[in-house]
């Protein structure tokens, strides 16, 4: 069984209803105790950084999601729910986040970005990719739907497993042993983002 988690930072619904379209039943939990029986955890997230780490710290949920990554069971961090699993963000501050993988999240340098240029980064756009069993049966360069401001710099070479340009390249995908997170949204990008679902499903 695969738990979405309940923290009041991510559209739950959405991403639920997008299993739900692959035939997989979910289930959305915000009771932290109960993370270790799942199989698999999606950690969503739409919002800020520092409220989404406040949100979590006051459902005591933050231990909880770092001996999930430990378990060595497949998890998926999407959007912010990607950017919480760093070291840390200066969005609105300084801010620590789960630190399962090692880096932190910057907002977009836009000091030489083209005026037809904006943040947030929003709309489609492509997603390089290694080789990883999240991406099997997509090319290595397929469109996904992406909203955010925020991305990633990820410290290890070998945890990225998909980049994007805009204005230059970011690290889009990330992947630490079991842990994984991509930043654009799976469940809003049509037949290649239910097909990255799919894969996480079959994982």
């Amino acid at each position: 069984m695969i738990a979405i988690v309940d923290y009041n930072m991510g559209n739950l619904a959405s991403v639920q209803n997008a299993f739900s379209s692959l035939g997989k039943d979910t289930v959305v939990e915000s009771d932290p105790s109960k993370f270790k029986q799942y199989n698999k955890l999606i950690l969503p997230g739409v919002g800020a950084f520092g409220d989404a780490m406040e949100h979590l710290r006051e459902r005591n949920m933050l231990d909880a999601l770092r001996e999930y990554a430990k378990s060595g069971k497949p998890m998926l961090g999407i959007c912010l729910g990607m950017q919480l699993l760093f070291e840390s963000s200066d969005e609105f501050g300084d801010h620590e986040g789960l630190g399962i993988i090692k880096g932190k999240v910057r907002a977009f340098d836009t000091s030489n970005f083209s005026e037809s240029l904006k943040v947030p980064h929003m709309g489609w756009n492509r997603m390089f990719t290694k080789a990883h069993p999240l991406f099997e049966n997509l090319d290595d360069a397929h469109y996904l739907y992406f909203v955010h401001t925020y991305h990633v710099i990820c410290d290890n070479e070998a945890d990225i497993i998909g980049r994007t340009n805009y204005g230059y390249e970011f690290t889009s995908a990330v992947a630490h042993d079991n842990v994984m997170g991509i930043q654009p949204h799976p469940e809003k990008s049509h037949t290649n983002g239910l097909k990255i679902l799919e894969n996480f499903i079959n994982l």
